[in-house]
């Protein structure tokens, strides 16, 4: 077998919201296709990809260097050893084929786009969904019937008063989220407390929301907001800092009684156990929220995952950022604790299947081979829209 063709487009997600660090208006992803020569239904299989929200499209970087270096390669450097699929590992060499170690950057998201691309293609040439192939063939065979999904929103937005933030909230919760999450740090710290009592005022307990600043706070600052919120008893209290800073997280951990997330902008794996070895971070407690569209793929995440087991944390202690279909697949086949989700902005790419809906805060993977992109309507229909 061979891939015949890779086609990328770069999309608008944009959207007049921002958290404490960005606006989105002026946001785009890339959207990838890889067409390969094995035909099922008639037609040949194509494998889908798109690179998460919080990065621009890597178009460059995808069409100068990763894209010709992939179609360049032999059928031999990409195939399983029965020459019946897609060997996504090899893939991830061929890609990372001349790349310096270090200074990761943006090509962390061009190739975690490829990737995404490529598992999707396999798991459709197996004719099983995704979460099958995972189960069966890096996992322990078993898979979670459904996920656990938490509905991510409260974005800072022009004119968006107290009550308009607990009318979306509750919005949240009428369409079946039990946990919801909101953006703090890119207002006074009055203001936030205010934002954040409003919203515990339509939720059950405090331990219903999550908080994310985005990496806004400086060590300081990021101690006194915990202190100012520790009484509530949120779900957790999201990347304070800056990602790469280590050792405030580790004061934070320290310092702060209750859960911490963060890695959702670490995006490699020598990041993760940098994190691990120096962030002080409780396996017992904490949260990891690695995002694989971001950071070199699938391939690369099943290495952190490996890392976060011989360093005693479970898989349960993930929770990947981004909202899309890849990670609840991840989620269901390899036993994660669960996933972001985006009901509300970053369309089409965010939300799961259609039919499909959140009920106690729960979501089913529909019986659909690859992804499931095909499920969702809107998000496919932008995906066959990638060689307009």
């Amino acid at each position: 077998m061979r891939i015949t063709k890779i086609e990328e487009k770069p999309v608008p997600i944009s959207s007049n919201i921002r958290n404490s660090y960005i606006d989105f208006s002026k946001m785009t992803a890339s959207i990838v296709a890889i067409t390969t020569d094995v035909i099922k239904d008639g037609k040949p299989v194509v494998g889908y990809g798109f690179n998460s929200n919080g990065r621009y499209a890597p178009t460059g970087l995808l069409r100068e260097r990763f894209i010709p270096r992939l179609l360049e390669a032999r059928p031999e450097e990409i195939m399983n050893d029965k020459a019946t699929n897609l060997d996504p590992e090899k893939i991830f060499d061929v890609l990372m084929k001349n790349e310096k170690p270090g200074g990761h950057g943006e090509r962390t998201v061009a190739v975690g786009t490829l990737d995404m691309a490529v598992w999707d293609a396999l798991a459709k040439i197996e004719e099983k969904p995704l979460y099958r192939v995972l189960a069966e063939q890096y996992g322990n065979g078993t898979v979670d019937d459904k996920v656990f999904v938490y509905a991510a929103g409260g974005y800072y937005h022009p004119g968006k008063g107290l009550s308009a933030l607990q009318d979306e909230m509750k919005g949240y919760l009428d369409q079946g989220y039990t946990h919801v999450k909101m953006k703090v740090g890119g207002a006074s710290l009055t203001e936030d407390l205010k934002r954040i009592e409003a919203v515990l005022g339509v939720l059950p307990a405090g331990d219903r929301l999550m908080v994310d600043a985005n990496g806004r706070f400086t060590l300081d600052e990021a101690l006194t907001f915990g202190e100012n919120i520790k009484d509530y008893g949120l779900f957790w209290y999201e990347e304070a800092g800056n990602p790469l800073d280590y050792e405030l997280q580790a004061e934070l951990s320290r310092q702060y009684p209750h859960p911490t997330a963060t890695g959702e902008n670490l995006f490699s794996f020598q990041d993760a156990r940098n994190l691990i070895r120096y962030g002080g971070m409780n396996p017992k407690r904490d949260y990891l929220q690695f995002d694989c569209a971001l950071s070199y793929g699938l391939v690369e995440y099943m290495k952190i995952l490996e890392m976060l087991q011989e360093n005693g944390w479970s898989p349960r202690n993930c929770i990947p950022h981004g909202g899309h279909q890849l990670s609840l697949n991840i989620a269901a086949g390899l036993g994660l604790a669960g996933n972001e989700s985006y009901p509300g902005v970053f369309k089409p790419f965010g939300g799961f299947a259609d039919d499909y809906a959140v009920e106690n805060g729960y979501v089913r993977l529909p019986e659909v081979p690859g992804i499931g992109f095909e499920a969702k309507a809107d998000l496919y229909e932008t995906l066959l829209r990638i060689g307009d």
